[in-house]
Formats: C-alpha cells, structure tokens, sequence
C-alpha cells in the first residue's frame, strides 16, 4: 500500500471505491450549507471567521465531495432548451411565479422567499394531466448535458481535498413526484392515466441522453451520484421495482461499462427498501439514516448493504448539543467497526444549518479520531 503520508485524500476517495486499502477512515461531512449560512446569517464562530470555505476544509482535516454545493463553482449539469420556449417570472414581494408557456396551457409554478432567503416552491407546477401534455410538449424541448469545463473548474476547486463529484438529474419517477407534481396529483394521475406518465417518463429519460454521453465522453468523470433523495413515503414496493430499478440498471449500467463509480442518495425512513440495497446497481449508497433520526440501525443496514460502500451514516442530529458527544462518538465507533474499509464517513446528509460552533467542534473531534481508525 502506498506510504500514508504521501496519499492524498482524493487518492483515498478514489482507492475506496476501487476496493483497494487505505492508510485510514476517510472523513467527508458535507459542512458547506452549515458556512453558508453562517456567513449569510449568523456570523461565523470567531475561530473561524477569517477561513475561506475551503480554509475551513482543511483546518478541520476533511475530505469535499461536491464541486458545486454551496461552493460558489457552477454546476457542471445544465439543461437548456433547444427550441424556443417563453417563461415568464412574476415577482411580487416575497411571493413568485414562474409560468411557462404551453400550446397545452400555462404551467404555473408558486414560489415563497423563506426567512433563510431561499425561494422555496409551494404549488408544482404540474396539477393534474391536462398540465402532463403540456410537460410532455416542453420535455420535447429540453436537453439536458454536461459542461466539461464546469466540472474541470470544480475540480481544481476541490483539488486533492476529494474525488470531485456531482449529481446527475433525477428519475423520470422521482423528478415527476419531487419537482414537477405534488406527490399526490402525481399518485392520482400514474393511477388514472398511467400511459400518458409513463410517456413523461420517457420524455424526461430521453432528454437526458446528452448527458450520460457528456460524461462518458470527458473521460475525466470517476465517481457519480444519482441525487434521488429517495425514501419509502414517495413509493411502493411495487412502483420501485416497476419504475426505479430499471432506469437505475439502464443509466448506472451505462456509466459502469464506462469505468465510472456511482452511489445512490437515500434518506429519510428506508424500511421498506432493505431488502432491495445490496442488489441495486450502484457501488455505494449515500447518507442511508440510523436510528436515532432514521427508522433502522446501523446493524440492520449493515446486514443488507453487501460489499457496497457506505457513504456518510452519522445522523446529522447527534452534533447537536441535544445529544451528548459521547453518544455521537459510539456511533462513530460503530459505524467504523461495522463498514471499514468500505467506508466514506460523513453526516447524513449534512451538518445542521443554524447549529453552533459546538457542532464545527464535534466535527473536529470526528476527524481526529478519523486519523488513527483503521476499521
């Protein structure tokens, strides 16, 4: 194995991946939105104030994962349209809509400006299925690709911080059910008209052909994440093996063949899904929740996960002052013992936003611990 102190964390993130050993416990919080928002809100603790972003990364000793998230560097996935569409945006004081003109009518999206200064949606902009023409004739319209020099400017970001990574589109199952209906109209109409969704489906896997050719065709690409925020209120058994595996084993089969890694993103509760993780086709699993946030335990998610690797599993809440820190080192422990070497610690998913300097602190004690555990 290649000496400890020469390898680079993005050697390690990559060796990890490959199956190959590593001199340590690789430790990778995404604590990006926790900087943001203390630099836009709160102030950030006086030990830190005077860090960059990335400052801060390497006084705490930690592995990046995203080139984009809450970084400042552009997303390396766009979509564009590829014939002319006309959107409107409306704003009126902390209210928004965003129309989007239609030959099938007017798709309407609602926006409300939160007190964290974030436009959040409030009404989708697809109610019912005479709007899935109209989404259907805008999907026509809509590519989805790959900017290499987005991704080569992130890269160098990270430097050797990380494998620099990013997320590719949602499922045509979950972008329908998360971003363009609210779930219930979308339940209602896959009940009702269950060809005109599944041509939706189709429309939107079809735009993202560009994409997953991009990719492949960088050849710089290693490690991809397929960002579904998956959890088992969103769908059954029945819709995950009918909808889900299948475009999972089409557009992570097509990366693998091309010699890239990817993982899945999974939180909330995932009960109901257990018995599928080991068989999905990726090579990790990222931000899967213990107990006490989630709905299993590390030994329950241990026992269905295979030889896949773990990303993440602290639950976010225990750097909260409301759990003791001996409590959040057990399961550090634990976690380590059960998953190492296959194994990219970090929290599911993130650092809180408005927690304290307590929790930078906690994850400072994390990291030190990381230095010496071998698993």
């Amino acid at each position: 194995m290649k000496d400890s102190s020469a390898m680079t964390k993005r050697e390690m993130n990559r060796r990890i991946f490959e199956g190959e050993p590593v001199p340590h416990v690789l430790f990778q919080p995404r604590i990006e939105p926790w900087y943001a928002w203390h630099s836009e809100f709160g102030g950030l603790p006086e030990r830190y104030a005077s860090l960059s972003l990335l400052e801060l990364y390497d006084e705490l000793d930690l592995s990046m994962r995203y080139v984009s998230y809450y970084t400042g560097q552009p997303a390396p996935v766009q979509g564009k349209y590829t014939e002319p569409v006309q959107v409107e945006r409306r704003v009126e004081g902390k209210e928004a809509a965003i129309v989007t003109h239609t030959p099938h009518g007017d798709l309407v999206e609602k926006q409300h400006l939160t007190v964290d200064n974030t436009w959040r949606t409030v009404e989708f902009p697809v109610k019912d299925t005479g709007d899935l023409e109209g989404l259907a004739w805008l999907l026509e319209r809509t590519s989805v690709t790959f900017n290499a020099s987005r991704f080569e400017q992130g890269d160098r970001f990270i430097g050797e911080r990380g494998d620099p990574q990013f997320w590719v589109r949602k499922s045509p199952y979950q972008a329908l059910c998360q971003q363009w209906m609210k779930l219930d109209d979308f339940i209602y109409a896959l009940t009702d008209a269950p060809s005109l969704v599944e041509h939706v489906m189709e429309m939107i896997d079809r735009s993202y052909d560009p994409l997953y050719e991009g990719i492949i065709q960088s050849g710089r690409v290693r490690i991809v994440n397929f960002g579904e925020n998956l959890h088992e209120q969103l769908l059954s058994p029945r819709y995950f093996e009918k909808y889900l595996i299948p475009w999972y084993e089409k557009r992570a089969g097509q990366l693998r063949r091309a010699g890239i890694f990817t993982h899945v993103h999974i939180d909330g509760y995932f009960r109901d899904l257990l018995g599928y993780l080991s068989g999905l086709p990726f090579d990790g699993l990222e931000a899967l929740t213990p107990l006490p946030q989630g709905d299993v335990s590390l030994d329950e998610i241990a026992d269905h996960i295979g030889e896949k690797v773990l990303l993440d599993g602290i639950p976010a809440i225990l750097f909260l002052p409301t759990y003791p820190e001996e409590q959040l080192m057990k399961c550090v422990h634990r976690i380590v013992e059960l998953f190492a070497p296959r194994l990219v610690l970090g929290i599911s998913d993130e650092l809180p936003q408005g927690a304290g300097e307590e929790s930078v602190e906690r994850v400072r004690r994390v990291s030190d611990y990381c230095r010496t555990a071998t698993g």
